[in-house]
């Protein structure tokens, strides 16, 4: 147990665990799957811990009594557009749908905000009318367009 985190966000699935931390540990750097448990061992897993970007995480092939729900999500701050781009793409493929402000849910049904760091930075401005300003850019998008923002910000 030396080297695991005591502390990890767990992640109900019915099935597809497996599949969906294997794909998301590919997403961001310092990402990697870190142990499966089989009962079987040529039998699904039952528990996969990994890490994300970081930050650690457990998925749990616990059954249909639990669906995801956006009252849980998974936020990235991401550095730049290109990052933006590239996640929200690859996290809607294969059947995700994209929400609104920043939020989409993945094709295992788990909510996602891919959210720039632009967005803090405008959203909290010592220029409150500028800063209203992007958040109402903002509350149009569904992906982030960091360039909108910041020119809603600068245009008063």
């Amino acid at each position: 147990m030396s080297g695991r985190s005591k502390v990890r966000t767990c992640l109900w699935f019915d099935g597809r665990g497996e599949e969906a931390a294997e794909f998301y540990v590919t997403l961001l750097p310092e990402s990697r799957i870190e142990d499966i448990v089989r009962p079987e061992p040529a039998g699904p897993a039952l528990v996969v811990e990994f890490t994300l970007a970081g930050a650690p995480y457990m998925v749990l092939n616990g059954g249909p009594q639990f669906r995801h729900t956006p009252a849980a999500s998974i936020s990235v701050l991401t550095k730049d557009q290109a990052e933006t781009d590239r996640l929200w793409e690859a996290l809607l493929e294969g059947g995700g749908s994209a929400g609104h402000c920043a939020w989409l849910t993945d094709r295992f049904g788990v909510s996602w905000q891919i959210v720039p760091e632009a967005v803090p930075r405008l959203l909290g401005a010592d220029d409150k009318a500028a800063a209203m300003r992007a958040r109402d850019a903002m509350m149009t998008m569904g992906k982030i367009d960091i360039a909108a923002l910041e020119a809603a910000f600068e245009n008063a």
